[in-house]
């Protein structure tokens, strides 16, 4: 509440010539001394004056929506967040530029417009209908505060961070901003009849009295009597495909009972509380907090009340699969729904050609150019403002509303169908030798010397794991004894076969002979004792030793 009451304060500071303003200083007087064009001098003082009076009117309309009485609930579009919010984007502009109104009509038309539109709010304070919740006079309080809401939007949108983005202000649909820049030229806003000619031209159709005043009321959210470019698209956002933009007007505005114009998140739930005992009855309305988008209000199979914004598809779309999902069957409680079929007009996929520039980067990657990098599983499909990625990535929970990429909104999409490139055979050779390249390109060629060559003296050095050649070298030639050794039958040469020694075979003579062990290398055993003849023993001379 602080922060709001000093509003008429700081802007009345502003106007005096206060710390808020922005001179540009004179570089032939001293530095400290601020000058201005004695030309533009009473222009600059109007000019001040026109935004006090704005400010003024804004901080009056606060301060009553302020009241204990009025009991405002704090859900979009909530006034006391909204008209703050344009005060300080307004400081913003004329703190970069502060005699912008000189030479910027759009800015003076929506500063008229702000004010015929406070105007407008503070009359409703003074009757007493205003505090009653179901009251007329609340009703087109809700509304006045949708279309501050709308304005808070397109004044950010034409001057971002402050600053006039003049003719680079780009739209989201392809047909849509060559339509404008065909007819308007560099124009940010343009006159409503004007608008309404070249429309009408553009799309071989003529509309009645009845029927303009119902398109600019959809149009024209700001209700200034001017068509921004900003303004358009939003409009065609919403009602696209662009080649049948009249015709999809029509159909889903005065032809259809589920459009509801101006409503907020809370009436339509209001609404849609009578039908609970009903289930597939939906309306649909402008998204508050969206521009260019939709919300569907539905009742659900169980009784619930649910609402959602359709992604990456038109509303005919929407609504003709919810349809045959049983969702949106009954629009506003109505039996009988309007049949969208023959409006139904998929948008055709841009093609996307692959080229070998692409092909050798993405190869030289590891990876393709159809694969999605955000996901590196499903192919790109989808294509936003800035990049492609694919419809899993941009369907997920809260991947529709952002890009994954610079985080700025998604306007909208198209499909793409990106076809593959088939390289030649020298081209698979040549991105195999830039692959190679880049993992060794310090490594000399290998050389390899056979074993009767005698290394040179540098090699003697012990090298290093990168200079051990590719393939491991032969295994040296086996001997032939250990050959014979592992091809032979018979025991091992470490070991003896004692059954063998044990059978052994007697003479005629009564003399054992001895067998030789089947082991090459088993030494020979001693001669056995005859058991006839007894032990001789050696005795010494003791006669010699002495």
């Amino acid at each position: 509440m602080g922060s709001i009451n000093t509003i008429f304060h700081r802007i009345h500071r502003f106007v005096n010539g206060g710390n808020n303003v922005r001179f540009v200083p004179n570089t032939t007087p001293a530095p400290e001394t601020l000058t201005l064009n004695p030309r533009a001098m009473p222009s600059i003082v109007s000019d001040r004056r026109f935004l006090l009076k704005a400010c003024k009117f804004m901080d009056q309309v606060v301060k009553s929506c302020h009241s204990p009485r009025l009991n405002l609930k704090n859900s979009p579009p909530f006034i006391l967040d909204i008209l703050p919010d344009t005060y300080t984007h307004l400081m913003l502009i004329f703190t970069h530029n502060n005699d912008i109104l000189q030479d910027n009509e759009y800015l003076r038309l929506f500063l008229e417009s702000l004010i015929n539109k406070c105007k407008e709010i503070i009359k409703l304070f003074k009757t007493s209908g205003i505090y009653n919740d179901q009251s007329d006079e609340r009703r087109k309080l809700t509304k006045m505060s949708l279309t501050f809401s709308h304005m808070l939007f397109e004044i950010k949108a034409l001057f971002p961070e402050g600053q006039y983005i003049e003719d680079r202000f780009r739209m989201t649909k392809k047909e849509a901003d060559c339509f404008w820049s065909q007819h308007f030229l560099k124009k940010n806003i343009v006159p409503w009849p004007a608008f309404l000619i070249a429309l009408e031209k553009h799309h071989g159709a003529v509309l009645g009295k009845m029927e303009a005043a119902e398109l600019k009321s959809t149009i024209d959210l700001s209700g200034d009597d001017f068509i921004s470019n900003f303004e358009f698209d939003v409009f065609t956002r919403l009602f696209y495909p662009f080649k049948t933009l009249i015709k999809n007007w029509q159909t889903l505005t005065s032809a259809h009972p589920g459009y509801c114009a101006f409503l907020t998140y809370d009436e339509v739930k209001k609404r849609l509380e009578k039908l609970t005992r009903k289930p597939g009855s939906y309306i649909f309305r402008l998204s508050c907090t969206r521009p260019g988008q939709w919300a569907i209000g539905y009742v659900a199979p169980d009784g619930k009340i649910y609402q959602t914004i359709p992604q990456n598809k038109s509303l005919i779309q929407a609504l003709h699969e919810g349809h045959k999902e049983g969702f949106y069957i009954y629009p506003n409680g109505r039996e009988q729904d309007i049949n969208l079929s023959k409006l139904m007009d998929v948008p055709q996929a841009d093609r996307v050609q692959v080229t070998s520039e692409q092909y050798e980067l993405y190869c030289e990657m590891g990876t393709t150019f159809e694969l999605c990098k955000i996901c590196d599983d499903n192919e790109k499909n989808i294509k936003i403002e800035r990049a492609d990625i694919c419809y899993a990535q941009n369907d997920s929970d809260g991947g529709g509303n952002t890009c994954p990429f610079c985080r700025y909104e998604i306007k909208g999409t198209n499909r793409v169908i990106i076809d593959r490139f088939k390289p030649t055979s020298a081209e698979i050779a040549k991105v195999a030798e830039r692959k190679l390249i880049a993992i060794a390109p310090d490594i000399p060629p290998r050389t390899y010397v056979s074993q009767t060559q005698s290394l040179p003296h540098e090699s003697h050095s012990i090298p290093s794991v990168d200079e051990l050649p590719l393939v491991p070298p032969p295994l040296p030639a086996k001997t032939l004894a250990v050959k014979e050794m592992m091809n032979t039958s018979q025991s091992s040469a470490s070991y003896v076969n004692v059954r063998e020694l044990e059978n052994v075979a007697t003479s005629s003579d009564g003399e054992l002979s001895r067998q030789r062990a089947p082991s090459v290398l088993a030494p020979p055993l001693p001669p056995r004792l005859s058991i006839l003849e007894p032990p001789r023993h050696e005795y010494t001379n003791t006669s010699n030793l002495a």
